[in-house]
């Protein structure tokens, strides 16, 4: 039985930032509306032929790669996190590999909104447990803006995201006291149309349709999202994952040395804070600067810590996730 552990991580967002005085110009809102109920400031855009969401996925996988110390022949499978691929099918897991000159070595695309990374990590995780592979690349990459209704129409959902990509390198580790101990993962779908793009889709309206109506009042192909619903299901969830993540690895809230949560919303994270008594130390955000990058937040704000000297050998991190679908998932770490 073995352990798997991150031995590189990198991330890449696009120069373009995007600030709440620039949305301002463009749509009736604020910087004070926008800070206020979200607690961002800026976020990143990526600039139209200049990056996609594989081309932000390669270039954070790089880094990550370089920092593990692993070798392009011998990462064995890659796992690739996204609800906004290049294309409708394939995935972009193939173009990743493509990209980065890998040898035939599967490609698993998976969407499971801002909850993916977190999934993800857990598939790479239960591979190396088995044995099956030594090394795995989770890469989470997400380019939101040109799918987003920037008018005023949709101004309460456009705000809030941005474009970026986050990667680790997914190691074994023989030290089963070190690394990945647990990951916890749950869905309701009772819930799902309360976040989410309904269209195109082989369920409801598709491309065909959409362009045979040619409604300007249809809004089903843009984000939709329940605000106040989601937060309330949001903060619940969290605690529920997070307590189940610490119960199932005998450990109590005073020994998580970092909470990093999905970058939805400063104010769920501060809620979250709140409830569990945790110091400013011990929870990192960086929604501020970046907005909801979806899958792509926790492996940004991961990698962001870790430059910053805020993750420490031996150190409990708990990873937690909420988002559409519903999914939630949690991941303990002892680093």
């Amino acid at each position: 039985m073995y352990h798997s552990k991150i031995t590189g991580l990198g991330f890449y967002v696009p120069d373009n930032v995007v600030t709440n005085d620039d949305l301002a110009k463009i749509m009736d809102t604020n910087d004070e509306w926008i800070q206020e109920r979200t607690g961002i400031k800026e976020r990143r855009h990526i600039k139209r032929g200049e990056d996609t969401t594989t081309s932000m996925g390669v270039k954070a996988a790089k880094i990550a790669i370089e920092r593990s110390g692993i070798s392009n022949d011998e990462i064995d499978f890659i796992v690739f996190a996204t609800i906004s691929p290049d294309f409708y099918f394939p995935g972009p897991g193939v173009a990743l590999q493509k990209e980065l000159g890998l040898k035939t070595i599967g490609a698993l695309d998976i969407r499971n909104q801002c909850s993916g990374f977190i999934y993800a990590l857990s598939i790479a995780d239960q591979y190396i447990k088995t044995g099956m592979y030594k090394n795995i690349l989770v890469v989470a990459s997400e380019l939101q803006s040109l799918g987003l209704d920037m008018t005023d129409r949709g101004r309460g959902v456009s705000v809030i995201f941005g474009d970026g990509a986050g990667a680790a390198m997914i190691s074994r580790e023989e030290d089963v006291t070190k690394g990945i101990l647990s990951t916890h993962l749950h869905s309701e779908g009772e819930h799902a149309k309360e976040l989410a793009v309904l269209a195109p889709g082989m369920g409801g309206r598709w491309v065909t349709e959409i362009l045979a109506d040619n409604d300007p009042n249809d809004e089903s192909y843009f984000p939709y999202m329940n605000g106040q619903f989601v937060f309330k299901n949001a903060v619940v969830r969290f605690s529920e994952v997070i307590n189940e993540g610490l119960q199932a690895n005998n450990l109590q809230v005073s020994d998580i040395d970092l909470l990093i949560p999905h970058q939805a919303n400063l104010r769920i994270s501060q809620f979250i804070q709140q409830k569990f008594k945790l110091t400013d130390d011990q929870v990192f955000n960086n929604i501020q600067k970046y907005g909801n990058t979806t899958a792509a937040s926790i492996p940004i704000a991961l990698t962001e810590a870790w430059e910053q000297g805020k993750i420490k050998e031996g150190d409990t991190l708990v990873l937690a996730a909420f988002g559409s679908g519903f999914t939630w998932a949690s991941a303990i770490i002892k680093w």
